[in-house]
């Protein structure tokens, strides 16, 4: 086993002599256990979480569900980006939803605009789909539908081969279709991506480099 469990432990006693967690000699990834839980995975606004190390082909089509609760009116949900121009983006800014696609010809954005600035923004979940089939691209939040024209009908496919980043992303990994560099601070939940026929549900606790992020731990209240 090669990842950490996602839990939490308590009353460790080791030779009848109870460990003392409040005070350890050193500590990574370890967050505190809430009293109320919920399912999904805690992002503090600090850092991300990076996905399929050996990199993620966006080409044609691909079709992203996910569930996110925040209080903040800006961050970055998702991001795979070529060291071209070639990318995808899912981000919050000013209370708005944004999906970015390059296929390279040119970057194209769906905007979803609630009708409240805050109202995307109020600690529920919310549900997002965001699908890119050939140069069209759509954007459903809670079963609201925006799409938008793409003049570039000629180019179809982002040729990525890149991580995925999740709530953001490294100072030194080009993002192509994301304008925000803050990172995610909230919940996560319900991670998929779909090709065709195939169908990913993504397990935060499998991410090859986790910075400020802890996975199936998510407080019942904003912390």
């Amino acid at each position: 086993v090669t990842h950490s469990i996602p839990a939490c432990i308590g009353s460790m006693t080791i030779n009848s002599k109870q460990l003392n967690n409040e005070s350890p000699v050193s500590i990574f990834a370890v967050n505190k256990c809430y009293e109320t839980v919920q399912d999904g995975t805690f992002f503090d606004g600090s850092g991300f979480a990076a996905l399929v190390r050996e990199g993620y082909k966006v080409r044609s089509d691909v079709n992203i569900t996910l569930e996110f609760r925040t209080t903040a009116v800006h961050g970055v949900l998702l991001g795979v980006s070529s060291a071209k121009v070639d990318a995808i983006g899912l981000e919050i800014v000013h209370g708005k939803v944004l999906f970015h696609v390059n296929n390279g010809a040119g970057r194209i954005t769906a905007t979803y605009e609630p009708r409240g600035t805050n109202s995307l923004c109020d600690g529920k979940w919310h549900k997002l789909q965001a699908n890119k089939s050939k140069h069209r691209i759509s954007l459903i939040i809670d079963g609201n539908l925006v799409h938008t024209d793409n003049p570039y009908i000629q180019s179809t496919s982002a040729d990525t081969n890149n991580p995925i980043y999740v709530g953001g992303y490294p100072a030194d990994v080009k993002q192509n279709c994301l304008t925000s560099k803050s990172s995610f601070r909230g919940c996560l939940r319900n991670l998929v991506l779909t090709k065709g026929q195939h169908t990913e549900l993504f397990d935060f606790s499998r991410a090859f480099d986790l910075r400020g992020v802890f996975p199936h731990s998510c407080p019942g209240a904003e912390h």
